[in-house]
Parts: C-alpha cells; structure tokens; sequence
C-alpha cells in the first residue's frame, strides 16, 4: 500500500487503542519513534489509550514506564485485561467471594481492590479460578487450580495469548497456563480479554469514541486484528512483534493498515496532515 492510501485510511481516526509488548516496547525497550508518533498523536489530538492483554504489571506500573519512554499518559489511559477480568468478577459475582488466582501482582491488586478475596491453598470452595501470565507459576498451583476446577469453580482466563515479546524473545504468556489445566480438566476458560470486547468497549468508553473513528493497532493478528474488526475499528498490525502480514493473513485476519514500525505509521500520518 503507498502512502497516500495509508493516509487516506487515517485521515478518519480520532482515537487510537495501542496494544503493548510488541507494538511499543519490547520488555523494558522502547519500539523506535515512540516518543515522536506519541507526539504526533498528541499535536493532533488524537486520544490514546494503551489496551493490553498482559496481566503482570498494574496500569500505573504501566504508565511509569511509558513516563520513562517519553509517553506522559495517566494511569486511567491504560487498560489491562486484569481491570476488565475484575469488572466482570464483580458483575457476576458475590462481593468478597473467594477466589484462587494464577498471575502476578498486576492481576492481584485488580481482584483485591475490587473486594475479592483470595485464598492460596486448595482446601474450601472457591468462586472462580482465575489464570493470567505467571512468570513464577508452580506444579503446586497448577495442582490446587485443577482440584478447584474439577470440584465445581468457575474457570475464568484473562487472555488467551501464548506467547508475548520480551526484548529480544517470545516468552510464554496466559494461554500456555489455560492450554495446561484445560488439557487436566477438560473444562475451557471463560476468556475476558483481546480479542473479546471488555478491553475495547471501555477503551472507547474512556475516549469518547466510536468505532469508526477509532484505530486499533497491535502486533498479534487473533487478538488485536480479530477485536478490532468484530467491533468494526480501523486495524493496523505493526510487524514489530509476534505476526507480519503473511502469519495474520494465514491466520484468517487481514489488517487494514500493515507498518514495519512506529516511524513509518507517523510519517503515513504526516501526509493526511500536510494535506489537510
């Protein structure tokens, strides 16, 4: 695609939903032009807010380190799948109801600050077992989230992505913790995150926005190509993490813009600019 039909594709946009790891940092490394396309966004006014699957850190743990890439943006412009998985715990379940979690802090703050309460071991009833990323996740947790499955609790996933980037490798993510207590259970999660609609219903919630003027860019074609296009968004894969045009369109997702990078997006969008 040449320039002036990108452009002409994002002369519509007033409110981007950007996905994380692998569309504007690899681990604790910023993707290239992060802090000049934000710029950008910025001097256009165009709203932004970071939409993640990645369930291991907070929305202000997020928000500082995006502070420390030259991206000033408050904690409630950053989504996690962690914020919606307790936004549906709560709707559907009792205040204070017992849960057993897999994840890390991110994921644990949500759930304690929402008034749930969690409980480590296997003995009692819980409400739901709830799995996210868990770079620490033991044979015992796996254990004791099976014995809780199979007695009855609600099998709750926060995201079903295997893999995420991490500097320089794809490490795994949620979907292999829910691949392996499915496989002992039999019993397939309820998923709350990318590409089902909380995450990106809120987001635009949070703009004001609408689909069709909101873009939705993200580097993993079965969640943030497919959410964007059930809810009718503009899609745009940046080839800087997981898939690039060929693996999305195998996948069955074709993407409405495809960059190589941020710098790329940002000069794409200069020329909409200059002919305004």
């Amino acid at each position: 695609m040449d320039e002036l039909a990108a452009s002409a594709i994002l002369l519509p946009i007033r409110a981007v939903i950007s996905d994380f790891d692998g569309t504007l940092a690899r681990g604790h490394v910023a993707l290239p032009g992060l802090a000049a396309f934000y710029a950008l966004l910025v001097q256009r006014r165009i709203a932004f807010t970071v939409v993640t699957n990645n369930t291991t850190r907070t929305p202000a743990q997020y928000a500082a380190r995006l502070a420390g890439f030259g991206v000033a943006l408050a904690p409630e412009q950053v989504l996690t799948a962690s914020v919606a998985t307790a936004a549906y715990l709560k709707e559907h379940f009792d205040a204070g109801a017992p849960l057993f979690v897999i994840g890390e802090s991110g994921l644990r703050t949500e759930l304690e600050t929402a008034g749930f309460r969690l409980v480590d071991g296997a003995a009692g009833p819980v409400a739901a077992v709830v799995v996210g990323g868990d770079r620490g996740l033991t044979y015992a947790a796996l254990k004791t989230a099976v014995r809780h499955i199979l007695r009855g609790a609600v099998f709750i996933g926060t995201n079903p992505d295997l893999l995420v980037p991490d500097e320089d490798e794809l490490v795994p993510e949620a979907g292999v913790n829910l691949a392996a207590i499915q496989a002992a259970t039999g019993a397939a999660p309820l998923i709350i995150g990318k590409p089902e609609r909380p995450l990106l219903d809120l987001a635009m919630a949070r703009m004001g926005s609408t689909p069709a003027d909101t873009a939705i860019m993200g580097d993993r074609a079965e969640t943030d190509i497919a959410g964007g296009q059930r809810l009718g968004l503009t899609t745009i894969l940046l080839t800087t993490g997981v898939d690039d045009a060929a693996s999305s369109a195998a996948k069955g997702f074709v993407a409405d813009l495809v960059a190589p990078g941020l710098d790329t997006l940002a000069a794409w969008w200069r020329v909409g600019e200059r002919a305004v």
